[in-house]
């Protein structure tokens, strides 16, 4: 165990860019008290969500699983009876072993994602699939289009250090809510406001959490931003804030970018986003009369089918201002291209096995009900062990995906800490343990710091952690001939960072934290742009990016930063497009096994403008229908101001259960990828609103 102070260091492993230091309360070798974040690390600074601060709600809610469970019932049914962790580890074992028997390898998927970014505990599934030979997946529900859009023009994943907002005088705030989903980026927009009285501008399609507390909001529609960023530009240019010898300098394709941009005025991107062109005008001022101008870029104008697209012509910006030039200035979208941690120890990335296919991770309803589409000249998928993620929930067109795991010939086994929805239809569920009963490294994605996380107390009831699981697994399954299963989760740690040329895990366990951010040349991209001439691409090589079935789209794809129709069109039909942004208590679907959470969050629930609920009839409380040809779900209206006529916002990734019918919002959203690369298009849908 670590040592008996009653505060013991380590690092929140959810799926958010902070990845807080945190320090934990143990008052008993099984039990913690509070929990805070390192006032001493410089991101962290102290600030915590509060979702994080009540994790002893979570850790020892009642409602964890504790014991293996076997169903007994029909799928779906919550008939169960508890069975040992031997019984369980076979008969996942004998389901994998049948599958192969009968249709190869590649009828077994072991499906994962992000509830712990722990590099160890999340990796692990990654060194079975590789070992064994089992169907790959293709990461695709989170950061696939923003990744590519970022990629496109600077062709490196890395960007101004977060700590430098404290010493700018505007920060731009684009597609992302940090009051609710990355609190830090607040410390430090606070830091620049009392310190330089800095401006804070959100553009987002309705007014969230951050949006109410910043000096200005820009409401574009959905789906718009690509084209706002362009009438921007255009003012840059045509006002003379346009930096000409850094973009001489540092830019490829300057010319073809400016005639291109003499038509996409204000006054044209009025009509597209619903912003006025004067406010367009006024923050294009406001941004290019600044020269240390911070653009934090979220997700949110990326989830939907223009979202590669967006993102490029948004993260031009600084580019065309010379805004990297300044201290403060510049701007972030993910650092994750900094790190250089070398995961092979983890994943056995090069045991893979030529040839495998990859499974799209946000199409699973299509894989799992037998689209030839999806699956190839391949079998269908027979078995399945699903860690850290919820797909019954979180996945587009969820309906599908509920009728695919309902499938009586599949077998699927969960690893999880509560009776999810994806649990509630498995055949077999097995506990796994939080991120304080175990040990494992992480990385920030918004900030630079490095971190471990030791275990503070012991397991609740019988969990066990992924690594320990999955090496059990690959020993049953004779493949356990790789050095990692047969190491702890902390000597694969020391292993990993000793093959990544950094401190061993013992000397950073006792610093608590490694900064792993470039100098300001790096970082600032004064040393070049990530091609091999060095320079910024206005004009991106789409083909270069894609993969998988976004392929198709590449002709939609814009030469040049553009409006690019989103893919959810609204019509007669369908006049409303559809948001369904996260929750300020949830984080995707953790959290709301907790009672605080819900209680607060309160139900799920349509925001609509008053002016749409007046001409459908609906007040406050009215349940409404929304709906489309894939599926309607039943929500609770609420007359909102803050968001354009035509546009339904439901916040948060809800339990199917506390929907009025039991079918989740992601019923609603599609499953098809975003060009170039894939993606899911959660804040891309049409849909029609009703009274119900």
């Amino acid at each position: 165990m670590p040592d008996s102070s009653p505060f013991l260091a380590t690092a929140c492993p959810h799926d958010c860019p902070s990845t807080c230091a945190l320090e934990v309360e143990r008052i008993a070798p099984d039990r913690i008290g509070k929990v805070r974040g390192a006032a001493d690390n410089s991101y962290t600074a102290g600030v915590i969500c509060a979702k994080v601060s009540r994790y002893a709600e979570r850790v020892h809610s009642p409602d964890r699983l504790t014991r293996p469970l076997l169903r007994t019932g029909p799928k779906g049914s919550g008939q169960w009876r508890e069975i040992g962790w031997e019984e369980a580890l076979d008969r996942i074992t004998d389901a994998f072993l049948d599958a192969e028997r009968h249709f190869g390898p590649e009828a077994v998927w072991p499906y994962y994602y992000a509830g712990t970014m722990g590099l160890v505990q999340r990796g692990s599934i990654q060194r079975m699939r590789h070992l064994k030979g089992y169907a790959g997946q293709y990461s695709t529900v989170c950061d696939t289009p923003a990744n590519m859009g970022w990629l496109a023009g600077y062709g490196a994943i890395r960007g101004t250090d977060p700590r430098e907002m404290a010493e700018s005088d505007l920060i731009v705030n684009w597609g992302g809510n940090p009051v609710a989903t990355q609190v830090n980026v607040m410390t430090h927009v606070s830091r620049a406001r009392k310190a330089r009285g800095a401006k804070l501008v959100t553009i987002d399609p309705y007014r969230t959490g951050t949006a109410d507390v910043s000096d200005l909001h820009i409401m574009p529609r959905p789906g718009t931003d690509g084209a706002l960023a362009c009438a921007v530009m255009h003012a840059l240019f045509r006002d003379g804030f346009a930096d000409r010898a850094y973009l001489a300098r540092y830019a490829a394709g300057v010319e073809r970018l400016e005639e291109h941009l003499r038509d996409r005025t204000p006054e044209w991107a009025e009509a597209i986003t619903g912003v006025p062109a004067a406010e367009i005008t006024a923050f294009a001022r406001l941004y290019g009369g600044t020269k240390a101008s911070y653009l934090r870029m979220g997700y949110g104008l990326t989830r939907s089918r223009n979202g590669a697209a967006q993102m490029h012509a948004v993260s031009c910006l600084p580019v065309v201002t010379g805004a990297w030039q300044h201290r403060g200035g510049g701007g972030l979208y993910c650092s994750s291209g900094i790190y250089r941690i070398d995961r092979k120890p983890i994943d056995a990335n090069d045991r893979a096995r030529p040839g495998v296919r990859q499974l799209d991770q946000s199409r699973i309803g299509a894989v799992l009900t037998g689209s030839a589409r999806d699956l190839g000249d391949g079998p269908p998928i027979k078995a399945m062990l699903v860690q850290n993620t919820n797909p019954a929930a979180i996945c587009p067109d969820s309906a599908r995906v509920r009728a695919g795991l309902l499938r009586e010939d599949l077998f699927v086994a969960v690893h999880e800490q509560f009776m999810t929805d994806t649990a509630a239809l498995a055949d077999l569920v097995i506990p796994a343990t939080t991120f304080l009963e175990h040990d494992d490294l992480y990385r920030g994605g918004g900030q630079s710091h490095i971190l471990v996380g030791r275990k503070v107390i012991e397991p609740q009831g019988e969990a066990r952690e992924n690594h320990i699981v999955n090496n059990d697994l690959m020993r049953r399954l004779g493949a356990d001939d790789h050095p990692a299963c047969h190491m702890s989760a902390w000597e694969l740690v020391d292993t990993v960072l000793k093959a990544s040329g950094l401190p061993d895990a013992e000397t950073l366990a006792a610093g608590r934290w490694h900064d792993a951010q470039p100098d300001f040349e790096t970082s600032h991209f004064l040393t070049g742009f990530g091609f091999p001439d060095g320079r910024f691409r206005f004009a991106p090589d789409w083909a270069a990016l894609g993969a998988m079935g976004g392929r198709d789209g590449l002709d939609e794809l814009p030469a040049l930063p553009d409006h690019m129709p989103p893919g959810g069109t609204t019509d007669d039909e369908h006049p409303f497009r559809l948001v369904t942004a996260p929750a300020r208590q949830f984080l995707n679907t953790s959290f709301t096994e907790t009672g605080t959470a819900r209680k607060r969050e309160g139900r799920p629930t349509a925001l609509m403008h008053p002016d749409d609920c007046a001409a459908l009839g609906v007040a406050e409380d009215t349940p409404v229908r929304l709906g489309n040809r894939q599926a309607s779900v039943v929500v609770h209206a609420r007359p909102f101001g803050g968001l354009q006529r035509g546009v339904v916002v439901v916040e948060g990734i809800w339990p199917n259960g506390a929907f009025v019918e039991g079918l989740g919002i992601n019923a609603l959203t599609s499953p098809e990828p975003i060009p170039p690369a894939g993606g899911a298009a959660f804040h891309d849908t049409a849909v029609w609103v009703r009274a119900a």
